[in-house]
């Protein structure tokens, strides 16, 4: 029962950084962040009032995997296929080649033990972390939206598909051949969802929606919990089953009463196990390296500045017949934000003697500063300059000539028939604002 006092810390520390968060909204740090804070300051580093074990491990571990299972949920490939998509795969390849390059120099100058581990943390984008701060701004449904949620998308499945790929001991064409079976089996849950329920089904789901069984909500729990038991079994990282999980139980609570099965799921998720995995992440965080080694701090913001260049620099490339100047900057600070992943990915390296201590530490301060800087300058200069040109990228920068009609359509945007949202309401994804894009933040 020693793991009742931590459990509760923990609890109190969920409640706080909320009401925080709120008392310094003109600072704009999210409550992710100081999630993490707190649980250094009240973990064995700092007032070593709480020692996580392994009940409140296991807890976060099911947050991480909720966290992920919200991130999928959260995807429509209805609302970012076509270019969003296209452009996002191809931002994430660039931004591989481009964390190889980092990794590589500095496995060279013996900084990092392994380029593999380093390259793989500096690809990715914290898409559920993002996604409270992205749905608060209203930017969800804006073609900027679309286009930073597949960003997001892409930055958080590409690096896990990696993870499942290249830091297990299994053989890789083994893998790689446990990994297809598996997204086999996905595609074909995911397909059964799609297609229309017996009538009786969908009664019986909607007569419990609100009754003590909340049927609905268990049988969303259930497949979460089958997908992550499968990506277990064949060796694969959970993540991958959670992410897959997310898509399935999205399509399969289509209609009238998705909204509220997807609050309902919310509410678990972000109310009380999500809040679990930061706060424990930030109990475990190695906070003696930098005080035992203090050069260790002067990694931080080389890793930051990495991560920014990874990530953002193929968004300032890649998309300029696409957005205005000001929103490619602001995608750029959105898609340099990681966090989740990064603990994920250094514990792993870590653990398998592929990284350095240290250079883990560094990663994830970097992913915590990442998520207190990027995000908030990212929505400057969005609403300095890309919230004037909304839906005018292209007739707004580049010179092409091209009608907003035109671009809407190649981006799958305006053409494109009006699809479900959870709650059954046809929508056509927004619609664009007037304006051009102002040359910076000036004034934001």
């Amino acid at each position: 029962m020693n793991f009742i006092p931590t459990l509760v810390l923990v609890a109190a520390i969920a409640v706080a950084a909320p009401m925080l968060a709120e008392l310094t909204i003109r600072i704009g740090v999210p409550a992710v962040v100081l999630e993490i804070v707190l649980g250094i300051v009240f973990g064995p580093a700092v007032l070593d009032l709480a020692h996580p074990g392994t009940v409140v491990d296991s807890f976060a571990d099911f947050g991480l995997g909720f966290l992920m299972f919200l991130a999928g949920y959260e995807l429509d490939l209805m609302r970012i296929r076509g270019r969003p998509l296209r452009l996002a795969g191809e931002g994430w390849l660039l931004s591989v080649v481009l964390a190889l390059a980092g990794a590589v120099a500095l496995v060279s100058t013996g900084f990092a033990l392994d380029s593999v581990v380093v390259g793989l943390a500096l690809t990715t984008t914290a898409l559920g972390t993002l996604l409270p701060i992205v749905r608060d701004a209203g930017l969800v449904d804006t073609p900027f939206g679309r286009h930073l949620m597949a960003v997001g998308t892409v930055g958080e499945f590409g690096p896990i598909v990696a993870v499942a790929m290249l830091l297990t001991q299994k053989d890789p064409r083994l893998t790689a051949l446990l990994l297809v079976t598996f997204l086999a089996a996905a595609v074909a849950a995911a397909l059964l969802a799609a297609r229309p329920q017996p009538p009786r089904l969908v009664g019986l789901l909607q007569k419990n929606l609100h009754s003590s069984s909340q049927l609905p909500v268990r049988v969303s729990i259930l497949l979460i919990m089958l997908l992550v038991y499968l990506a277990t079994v064949l060796g694969l990282d959970t993540l991958l089953g959670a992410f897959s999980a997310g898509i399935v139980v999205r399509l399969f609570t289509r209609g009238e009463d998705g909204d509220v099965v997807r609050l309902k799921l919310e509410a678990i998720g972000f109310g009380f196990l999500v809040p679990v995995f930061f706060v424990v992440s930030g109990m475990h965080f190695d906070l003696h390296v930098f005080t035992t080694r203090p050069v260790v701090l002067l990694r931080i913001p080389l890793f930051m500045a990495l991560m920014l260049v990874v990530r953002g620099l193929p968004a300032l490339v890649l998309y300029r017949k696409v957005l205005p100047a000001a929103q490619r900057t602001a995608l750029a600070f959105f898609s340099g934000t990681g966090l989740p992943l990064i603990v994920v990915i250094t514990g792993i390296g870590v653990s398998a003697g592929r990284m350095r201590p240290s250079n883990a530490a560094a990663l994830v301060a970097a992913g915590i500063l990442s998520v207190v800087l990027f995000p908030g300058l990212g929505l400057r200069w969005w609403k300095a300059g890309g919230a004037a040109g909304e839906g005018s990228g292209e007739a707004a920068v580049g010179g092409s000539g091209e009608a907003l009609g035109s671009a809407a359509a190649d981006d799958g945007l305006g053409s494109a028939p009006a699809h479900e949202v959870p709650g059954g309401t046809p929508s056509s994804g927004g619609s664009p604002e007037p304006g051009t894009a102002a040359p910076g933040p000036a004034g934001g």
